[in-house]
């Protein structure tokens, strides 16, 4: 609602990555529970405000024809620069003090200024980014009216569902592997980490290409059934060659998931100016779904084991996809119409 209501999606964007950057700083300087709980919370804070800006500029840049492909490409640099952080703060916490991290975090806020600044506010269509359409009336629709969108609640459904599968799934295997193999636990959950970065880079601008000519539901099926095989996976084998190639499957659903949600919404909310309030209501359903994923896997866990843990978040998953089936209808416009 934030990014909604603002003039410049550049200056909300920028305030959330400096509000960022300063609570990397307060993680190196202050580390004791007042001011780092402070920290975080700010940082989450800007953190959703971040998401929905830069989603913003994007749609206001290419328009709704483009934003496919946009997303992609988004999701691809995203992950390019997840692999690089990670590499660069890797290496100074290795070489140098532990809080080196946060330092490194707190500087790489000077490029990210200077690429908001190469962007020129008149390129960006405002009415545009927020999902508005042209003419004399260019009032948004009431936020309430959002809630009356069945297919976006349904959307923000099954998304919920999916990260209730999904968020526990590396942290259980990461337990899994740290039990039973101390002295290769770390390598390997780095490398399952990057592998699904790697795949993101990869196919995440061909997703949001084929988005236009496939149509946006058949891909958005196909991340949450790999998700769900995913799942099943991780319960049947417990070999680390075999768990690094299964978070192949990660990075799929994952460039799925990032391209075609915002994708999807951006086709539900066309005309409305309220494209960023829908992105955060579904966000938030997302964001609940994850936050009690590894609540739900740890209980299945520790009542029946790690097995039992990932069949249940299987379980989730296919009843994701299965409701995706039923319920969520295609969306892009020339189907439509």
């Amino acid at each position: 609602m934030l990014v909604d209501a603002a003039r410049s999606e550049r200056l909300v964007a920028g305030i959330a990555v400096t509000t960022i950057a300063l609570a990397a700083l307060t993680y190196a300087a202050f580390p004791l529970f007042p001011a780092i709980l402070l920290a975080a919370t700010a940082h989450a804070l800007a953190s959703c405000v971040l998401g929905p800006a830069i989603a913003a500029i994007s749609l206001g840049l290419v328009g709704h024809a483009a934003i496919g492909e946009r997303l992609g490409r988004n999701s691809r640099f995203a992950s390019i620069g997840n692999g690089f952080a990670a590499a660069l703060m890797g290496g100074f916490g290795y070489f140098f003090l532990p809080r080196s991290v946060f330092i490194v975090t707190a500087i790489l806020l000077i490029p990210t200024l200077f690429a908001l600044r190469r962007i020129a506010p008149s390129e960006i269509n405002t009415v545009q980014a927020h999902g508005g359409q042209s003419g004399p009336d260019r009032r948004a629709a009431p936020f309430r009216s959002l809630l009356k969108q069945r297919p976006l609640l349904l959307l923000a459904c099954c998304v919920g569902l999916f990260h209730l599968a999904n968020a526990a799934m590396l942290p259980l295997m990461g337990g899994a592997l740290t039990s039973h193999l101390p002295n290769w636990a770390t390598v390997l959950i780095a490398v399952c980490i990057v592998v699904p970065q790697f795949i993101v880079a990869l196919i995440a601008p061909w997703i949001g290409r084929r988005a236009h000519i496939w149509g946006r539901r058949p891909i958005l099926l196909a991340g949450f059934a790999t998700l769900a095989l995913r799942g099943m996976l991780f319960a049947a084998f417990t070999d680390p060659a075999v768990i690094v190639a299964v978070q192949i499957l990660d990075g799929v659903s994952a460039s799925v998931l990032g391209v075609m949600v915002p994708l999807i919404v951006a086709d539900i909310t066309r005309g409305t100016g309220r494209f960023n309030s829908s992105l955060g209501v579904v966000g938030m359903v997302a964001g609940g779904g994850a936050a009690m994923s590894t609540a739900f896997a740890g209980a299945i866990s520790d009542a029946f084991g790690n097995q039992s843990a990932f069949l249940g978040l299987g379980a989730v998953a296919i009843l994701a996809a299965a409701a995706a089936f039923l319920f969520i209808p295609e969306t892009r416009p020339e189907a439509r119409a």
